[in-house]
């Protein structure tokens, strides 16, 4: 991944995630181009995962028990309300 993709914020990396899939699916981009936006799609999505990574291990709930408060690791919740 090179250090320009890297230095991108989360929200600009899925930008050019989202332009990426549009080209895609639109069907009118040559084989090669394709394939390289999809290596880049990959890159992108692969630095999207890794910055949600991140976050989340920043990310702890403050909780009162017993008048004392405590920190505790967020732990997302599924749709079902299951912890992943």
């Amino acid at each position: 991944m090179t250090a320009e993709k890297t230095e991108l914020s989360f929200e600009q990396a899925m930008d050019k995630l989202e332009q990426i899939v549009s080209r895609l699916e639109t069907g009118d981009v040559p084989l090669e181009k394709a394939i390289e936006l999809f290596q880049e799609g990959m890159e992108l999505s692969q630095l999207c995962g890794h910055k949600l990574d991140q976050i989340e291990g920043k990310i702890e709930l403050l909780l009162e028990e017993n008048g004392t408060f405590s920190k505790k690791p967020f732990l997302a919740e599924t749709d079902e309300g299951e912890s992943i």
